[in-house]
């Protein structure tokens, strides 16, 4: 399994919360792509994007989401990110692994039902990889401070190991 293109994580979960008559706003997306990404490092040991974690001042964000998607601003997003295709044709950039499908679906079963500012708490807590990148770390005196992939990871492996569970409020 191979690391996906961080808008085609975001398209996945803006298709299913369409799927499901739900409405996911910016903030809900960039905490959903973070959590995914930060589940996959914790149980598999392997990054779900390529992309850096950055920790801003309002938590972590995966920056290309935070770009694509901020003209929302706290309203729901109205459709998945497009782009032009090598054939000059406009598509929508789609997760290129299938077997990654069960792993998002159980993140996003997990965590559906939060909105942006109760996933925003969950990611803000004392410990939390966010938490000692910004306020221990330097990462507020820092524009755009990585949160690095190994402190994600020993976090997201230490809640599954902890509550020996899959995705679900971390």
């Amino acid at each position: 399994m191979g690391q996906q293109p961080t808008i085609s994580v975001a398209n996945y979960f803006i298709g299913k919360a369409h799927a499901e008559g739900r409405a996911i706003t910016p903030m809900q997306l960039l905490k959903l792509v973070y959590i995914a990404h930060g589940w996959r490092l914790g149980l598999y040991g392997e990054p779900l994007i390529a992309e850096q974690v950055q920790a801003w001042q309002y938590g972590p964000v995966v920056e290309s989401v935070y770009q694509n998607f901020k003209h929302y601003g706290r309203e729901p997003i109205a459709r998945q990110r497009s782009e032009w295709g090598p054939d000059g044709n406009i598509r929508i950039p789609t997760i290129t692994d299938e077997t990654l499908e069960p792993f998002l679906d159980s993140v996003w079963n997990a965590y559906k039902h939060l909105d942006g500012l109760q996933l925003s708490s969950i990611t803000h807590q004392a410990g939390t990889p966010w938490d000692v990148t910004w306020n221990h770390l330097g990462g507020a005196l820092t524009r755009g401070a990585v949160i690095p992939p190994d402190r994600i990871q020993q976090h997201y492996r230490e809640l599954s190991q902890r509550r020996n569970e899959q995705p679900a409020n971390a």
